[in-house]
């Protein structure tokens, strides 16, 4: 059976890392650094301004910053994988 996995809450650590807590109890500690960093978007290089950065907010079970201006596959989030070939360079 499919579980659908929702993030409960999150805190912004500081230094581009997000404490993220999951409906199923899992805890994750996420660094967007070399994400951010690595990115060639300039939508996406605009997040390394922290205090953009740290304005997030959950919907729906997801992290989003604005209004879906930047926003990852929950799976992704709860592996705490981020990167993918070629998946920066795509993601807008």
């Amino acid at each position: 059976m499919n579980q659908t996995i929702n993030i409960s809450s999150a805190s912004f650590l500081g230094d581009y890392r997000i404490s993220l807590l999951f409906d199923d109890g899992k805890q994750q500690t996420v660094d967007f650094k070399n994400f951010l960093v690595r990115s060639k978007h300039p939508d996406i290089r605009a997040y390394l301004d922290v205090a953009k950065f740290s304005d997030f907010h959950i919907e729906y079970g997801e992290l989003v910053w604005g209004d879906y201006d930047l926003c990852f596959p929950v799976i992704d989030l709860y592996l705490n994988r981020l990167e993918h070939n070629g998946y920066i360079e795509s993601a807008a």
